[in-house]
């Protein structure tokens, strides 16, 4: 047990904090959710007195011999991996349902457990998932539309200048939002993302408890998902990419523990499908879209720098597509952003595409009083007519519940356009 004397003045404030800052004031147990190395702990520390690492292996022996310790010690208590000791969570579970005050734990988990239901904290211990750093949160952008108030149905007035151009967002995709990689230079940043993508298959999976009989298998399956990004491709597309030029393809019961695996350290972040069930739009797919937790991960897999991705060159092992793997890349860049900043203001993310594929709304993001943001996300620098109009078919249909419509982009200036549809730059957009 290791007893903090105060949070580190080096922090730098996240989104999410002042969401945690809320929660802890009223509910006894948070528990932090995310893939390795996305800054949780880093976050927990700022609020914890008590800390117990669970991957330490001197305070996971005092631990297991004597669970009872984990409810001891100045609040809040932060049990840190305890899915490295997974009785920790009844412990923390049955503590509080004895003394249910607020602020009493937070939890870290890079890992979800095998079975939920054997570990249900409902009502007592609160998931909230930590994504890697939006651009904000990188220091690279002050925003100047935020989604919150986009929901709101305002209509604000749409303005900024961004400082960010093509080669800045592709140098942002290709670095990532780990915090630990931040500062580091070009070289060592790849170096960092290639290592933390091998990981994923010497080290995560087997701690997941996925036993891994071909490891090349696993790696070329991981290289075509990662060629998926942003798009609907089943599992056998995939893994009919993966086993390209291979007669001997494994079964769909080989692969999906590939998928399930990935979910359960946080790794895959599928995009669902919007079903609202309105007259208008009852045929919808269903779906899911492809993302990883960071586009970076999808480049450390595919091995492409960043001339490549310029050039528009294509992954090998790739998938069909519409458009270059730099734009799935940037809408996927967009979803981490997204997804963030709608967490922050208790809203949702989901993706738009009828059956037949002739109406497609990269991003939908719906409030709490089912109030929508429709997003489009367009690598380019500027908007025409043929960009919008998916956005103003999506108008036609949700009426008076459509809150607003945006267009990002990787252009310099925000503005509306005459159609009332906002066009935002990336760096720009923010909670």
């Amino acid at each position: 047990m290791d007893v903090p004397a105060e949070a580190d003045p080096a922090y730098r404030r996240r989104v999410i904090d002042d969401e945690l800052d809320v929660l802890l004031a009223d509910l006894p147990a948070i528990s932090l959710d995310g893939a390795k190395g996305v800054g949780k702990t880093a976050t927990a520390l700022q609020r914890a007195a008590t800390v117990f690492s669970l991957d330490d292996p001197d305070v996971l022996e005092i631990v297991s011999a004597d669970p009872s310790r984990l409810a001891k010690g100045p609040t809040p208590v932060l049990v840190d991996e305890w899915q490295k000791y997974p009785p920790s969570w009844d412990v923390v579970r049955r503590s509080v349902d004895t003394t249910p005050g607020p602020g009493r734990f937070i939890l870290t988990g890079s890992a979800s457990p095998k079975s939920p239901g054997t570990h249900s904290g409902a009502g007592r211990i609160v998931g909230l998932r930590m994504r890697p750093l939006t651009l904000p949160e990188r220091g690279v952008s002050a925003p100047t539309v935020s989604l919150a108030t986009l929901l709101t149905g305002s209509r604000p007035a749409i303005e900024g200048e961004s400082p960010l151009d093509l080669e800045a967002y592709v140098d942002q995709i290709t670095r990532g939002g780990y915090p630990g990689i931040q500062a580091a230079g070009a070289r060592a940043q790849r170096a960092g993302m290639r290592a933390y993508a091998e990981r994923i298959v010497d080290q995560d999976f087997p701690e997941a408890g996925l036993a891994i009989r071909n490891p090349a298998l696993l790696h070329r399956w991981l290289t075509a998902f990662a060629a998926a990004t942003a798009t609907v491709a089943s599992f056998e597309v995939i893994r009919d990419a993966a086993t390209s030029g291979s007669g001997d393809k494994p079964s769909r019961s080989a692969t999906v523990p590939y998928q399930d695996t990935l979910q359960r350290i946080w790794i895959s972040d599928p995009l669902p499908a919007w079903t609202p069930g309105s007259n208008h739009l009852r045929r919808l797919a269903h779906s899911p879209k492809h993302h990883l937790a960071d586009p970076a991960l999808a480049v450390a897999l595919t091995g492409l720098s960043v001339d490549a991705l310029i050039d528009g060159r294509a992954p090998d092992h790739a998938v069909p597509r519409d458009g270059t793997f730099l734009g799935a890349l940037f809408e996927s860049l967009m979803a981490l952003q997204l997804r963030v900043f709608a967490q922050a203001a208790e809203a949702a993310v989901y993706h738009l595409r009828t059956e037949r594929g002739e109406r497609e709304v990269d991003f939908i993001v719906v409030g709490q009083d089912r109030k929508v943001v429709a997003v489009e996300v367009k690598l380019s620098r500027t908007v025409g007519d043929h960009d919008t109009r998916h956005l103003r078919w999506l108008a036609d249909q949700l009426g008076d519940r459509l809150a607003d419509s945006v267009v990002i982009t990787t252009g310099p200036q925000a503005y509306r356009r005459k159609d009332g549809i906002a066009v935002v730059p990336a760096a720009l957009l923010g909670p």
